[in-house]
């Protein structure tokens, strides 16, 4: 059965093209910095915001028209697969991301939705045979029952805790049934509503004893996938944990986990914390943990998680410069959580999202490797810190000073002259760069 009857496969047809179901910028094999743009890209997309998303937002209902809901719950969940494999197919799109609650039915008891995963997994390794397409990785829903109300790994139940280490067993077992690339940890309500009734150290102690599980477990079955936290710094929670890439990294650190757990930033939660997505991919990248990253785009004017596709290409081009920087993702990728607004109601709008956002990253990459062939970035940062490479600079990187002998030199050249940064230049000429 197909659902997508009136779309065909999407290809390149170039800048120039009018049809809106082609891509203008995105070649897959063309080779751009030695890499093929598929290799570059790695491209996904989510499955809760192109199969389960209905269009509802905190102030109304669904509105999406959607062709693949059954007689039975399993049976539409079992259309939703064979749909979402058709615009994989259809998008030239290598990977794929999930929840575990996205793709079976809980249920009325744990044994019986693991029961639904085991049934669902295997259609779904059946389909990625079949399509041959990847899962860049899974992750377990540990937010939205009531019983997560106040957290999983970070929950003041010890029962809650133990429901969500079954329910992340069972997502590494079906990483591995599906040789997925990575997992990831999004702490949806790892964090409090109050301080005042809050025990912070156990609950940050705990999602640590968790995340070590996590390991130890992946070890033993043999599959040593990396492990990638996504950090948000609010919503659903007052406080959430993994506030930005900083602290989850301090927090990775503290408990011995940065051999094996790495960063998923996300463009949205970037600008929730008040920062760039390039700045939190400069933290990741500066400290050997850039991962993978969600792609989309936060809308300002509003006060929550729009998670919009992206179309901002000056920030995008910034951010490829960073992952160009960072040698790539692999095994990581860029997927998509990104959802259609509430009014663009149609099925064909799902492929016409993506190809937005699919475009947007393609013509960024061609910017960010025009930057990079051209040493612009790394061109100006060599002037500007050029005070570190001889005389006292370079004396002071190398640690051959002192507060005392820094204060002999300071005394003896104290009249100092500031230049220029230039910086509105700067950012005009990035913009000659975008294509």
């Amino acid at each position: 059965m197909t659902f997508f009857n009136n779309i065909k496969e999407i290809k390149y047809e170039g800048k120039d093209s009018k049809n809106p179901f082609s891509y203008r910028y995105y070649s897959p094999n063309e080779v751009i910095l030695g890499k093929s743009m598929r290799e570059h890209l790695r491209f996904a997309l989510a499955y809760w915001h192109t199969m389960t998303a209905d269009g509802s937002d905190p102030f109304g209902v669904g509105t999406y028209k959607r062709n693949w809901f059954g007689r039975t719950t399993k049976e539409t969940t079992k259309n939703r697969a064979d749909a979402f494999f058709e615009i994989l197919s259809k998008m030239n799109v290598d990977f794929f991301c999930f929840h575990d609650v996205d793709i079976a039915d809980q249920g009325n008891s744990l044994q019986e939705f693991f029961d639904n995963l085991d049934e669902m997994t295997d259609i779904i390794k059946d389909k990625m045979k079949e399509y041959d397409k990847k899962l860049l990785w899974n992750t377990a829903n540990m937010f939205t029952h009531p019983r997560y109300v106040n957290g999983a790994a970070t929950s003041n139940n010890a029962d809650v805790f133990a429901y969500a280490a079954a329910q992340v067993k069972k997502g590494i077992d079906i990483s591995k049934k599906l040789n997925g690339d990575n997992y990831v940890f999004w702490g949806g309500r790892e964090g409090y509503e109050s301080l005042i009734n809050t025990n912070y150290g156990l609950e940050l102690d705990n999602m640590a004893r968790f995340f070590h599980m996590a390991i130890d477990y992946s070890d033993k079955i043999g599959h040593k996938v990396p492990f990638l936290i996504e950090p948000k710094p609010k919503e659903p929670m007052t406080h959430q944990y993994d506030f930005d890439a900083a602290t989850a990294l301090s927090f990775i650190n503290k408990y011995d986990l940065q051999d094996r757990f790495k960063l998923n930033i996300e463009g949205n939660h970037a600008s929730l914390a008040g920062h760039t997505f390039e700045h939190e991919l400069r933290v990741a990248r500066e400290n050997n943990a850039l991962g993978s990253i969600d792609a989309n785009h936060a809308e300002c004017q509003l006060g929550w998680d729009t998670d919009e596709f992206p179309y901002d290409i000056f920030h995008i081009t910034l951010a490829m410069y960073e992952i160009l920087e960072n040698d790539g993702l692999n095994p990581g990728g860029i997927n998509f959580d990104a959802k259609l607004r509430r009014t663009s109601t149609s099925p064909d709008d799902i492929f016409l999202g993506h190809i937005s956002g699919i475009d947007t990253f393609a013509r960024s990459l061609r910017a960010a490797a025009k930057i990079k062939e051209d040493n612009f970035l790394e061109n100006i940062l060599d002037k500007r810190y050029e005070s570190y490479d001889s005389g006292i600079g370079k004396s002071i990187v190398e640690g051959k000073e002192s507060l005392e002998s820094l204060t002999k030199y300071a005394l003896e050249h104290d009249q100092i002259n500031v230049e220029s940064n230039h910086l509105e230049y700067i950012k005009v000429r990035i913009n000659d760069y975008l294509v």
